[in-house]
């Protein structure tokens, strides 16, 4: 059974910067492509950004393009999302999901999701 596990979540003022990473028991991650998503209260989860099984394609949510890195350490089992210049408007509750793929491209559908971890951003 795939479980990804988020940590790095926190408190952390407007401007300031955070590295979630995302590890994963029972799987090789590095067959994996894997996804972060956000959600906040009331509303909708949304896509935050993507990396491929290789990490040599990534995909990011407009809002966050020039700030937010997707990266990964498959030597490591663990996919991390640096986030710099953070918002506000941006807390939430971060999610990282995977799916196993041939392809080398980002995907738009997961199979396994984490618990996620909480990201509260003060003004």
């Amino acid at each position: 059974q795939v479980r990804p596990v988020e940590s790095g979540g926190g408190l952390v003022q407007a401007g300031g910067s955070l590295r979630l990473s995302c590890s994963a028991s029972g799987c090789i991650f590095k067959n994996y492509a894997v996804g972060w998503f956000r959600q906040a209260p009331g509303k909708e989860r949304d896509v935050v950004a993507s990396i491929s099984w290789s990490g040599g394609k990534t995909y990011y949510a407009d809002s966050v393009k020039g700030r937010f890195t997707i990266s990964r350490d498959n030597a490591k089992n663990v996919v991390y999302l640096l986030m710099n210049s953070l918002k506000p408007e941006e807390s939430a509750v971060y999610y990282c999901a995977a799916r196993w793929t041939l392809t080398n491209t980002v995907v738009a559908e997961y199979d396994y999701w984490g618990q996620g971890t909480q990201v509260t951003v003060s003004s």
